[in-house]
């Protein structure tokens, strides 16, 4: 076998070539099979939909529609025994070695298709080649690379077969599950591994995806730079792509004198803002107002509370850590005024995701709590919800 291909490279030649190939793969899982196929957040040009579609046949051997139901049915069950790939379940370091093999297991189960799988494609190609022969791009990708490369296009080809499924299987689905920083305190674990989504095409943004599944873009904070995003903002300028859903953008700009339908929307839509900006706004302060020190809990032990408190599954969580539970159970039972806002906050997270935002008795209900809020006698709920009257969601 010659050791040289088509190809002559240096040794960073390639290198180069390798993270190339590979980036293009990771390209095609989040834009193709993630937002587009998954969670229907764009639309793509035939052409370009078929060669991400073609890539991850010859580069990975998935099926769409195995991938799309697996990760479905992760969403609708996160956490859970239930759920294919969780390390809360399964432990991270199985979910980092051995994720590949809990997404085989779950995409082998009929069971997963039928329910998750709808929507997937399912034209001619697909029925003929693409499935009943993923095993056959593998290969053809094997003779490819050494064509190109020579032998060391044995070595470029295992780091494509092995992308994947440690950085997807291993890396999104367990440290995005274990390790990080959140911005919004979703009922999962997921985090945002870091602020620069490029190695893995912003996926590294999971605890943003996991707070709003149907966008298309993954990141949130200025800062938060999505390369995915890039690419497909490239794709819509050429006509190639079309976003259909975005997270939504709010702020407080709007010069209102009432709640109204406006303030609802954008209290539904954007809740999990509202509920953390109420865990800074309010929280916060009664919390260390009316406790400080005295009560045995550090500043940083304070603001843990907070961010328990305001979690979608807080209860589930502070029955995980007695120690906070306890003290959290005193303190509501002494002070009335962090039980009172602790109240106002349970109320107005049902309230949130119990409705469309379209419904006139949810409208009332929100007038309602703010009303009792600005009476409340306590300053800082008092001005949150007179800040709510200027809440209004502005075009993605």
């Amino acid at each position: 076998m010659p050791l040289y291909g088509v190809l002559d490279l240096s040794f960073w030649g390639y290198v180069g070539a390798a993270l190339i190939l590979t980036h293009i793969t990771i390209a095609s899982v989040t834009i193709y099979l993630h937002r587009h196929q998954a969670h229907r957040a764009l639309t793509l040009h035939p052409a370009v939909s078929h060669f991400f579609r073609f890539w991850l046949w010859l580069t990975t051997g998935m099926i769409t529609r195995e991938w799309i139901a697996v990760h479905r049915k992760h969403h609708a069950r996160c956490e859970t025994a239930e759920d294919p790939h969780s390390p809360q379940v399964y432990g991270i370091w199985r979910l980092m070695f051995g994720g590949a093999f809990l997404y085989r297991d779950e995409a082998a189960k009929e069971a997963t298709l039928d329910t998750y799988g709808r929507g997937a494609p399912n034209d001619w190609l697909e029925r003929n080649l693409y499935t009943p022969h993923n095993v056959l791009g593998i290969l053809t990708l094997l003779a490819i690379d050494l064509v190109v490369f020579g032998l060391p296009g044995i070595v470029i080809f295992v780091v494509q077969v092995a992308w994947i499924p440690f950085w997807a299987a291993g890396v999104i689905n367990g440290i995005g599950h274990y390790v990080g920083y959140r911005n919004f305190e979703t009922e999962d674990a997921s985090r945002n591994i870091m602020p620069l989504g490029i190695l893995i095409g912003g996926e590294e943004f999971h605890n943003n995806h996991h707070a709003y599944g149907s966008s298309a873009k993954l990141a949130n904070k200025w800062w938060e730079l999505d390369i995915g995003w890039v690419y497909i903002c490239t794709l819509e300028a050429l006509g190639l792509a079309s976003v259909k859903k975005v997270a939504p953008r709010v702020s407080f700009s709007r010069a209102s004198s009432g709640i109204d339908f406006d303030t609802l929307r954008a209290v539904v839509l954007n809740r999990f803002h509202v509920l953390k900006l109420y865990g800074r706004r309010v929280l916060s302060p009664v919390l260390h107002g009316e406790t400080g020190d005295d009560a045995g809990f550090t500043r940083r032990q304070l603001d843990r509370v907070r961010r328990l408190m305001i979690r979608e599954d807080s209860d589930a969580q502070l029955r995980a850590d007695p120690h906070t539970r306890q003290w959290l159970e005193t303190t509501l039972e002494r002070s009335p005024k962090v039980r009172t806002v602790y109240q106002f906050m349970q109320q107005l997270r049902t309230l949130s995701g119990e409705t469309t935002g379209k419904n006139e008795g949810d409208l009332k209900r929100l007038q309602a709590w703010c009303a009792e809020a600005e009476a409340s006698g306590i300053r800082s709920l008092r001005e949150f919800a007179l800040q709510l009257q200027a809440y209004t969601t502005q075009p993605a």
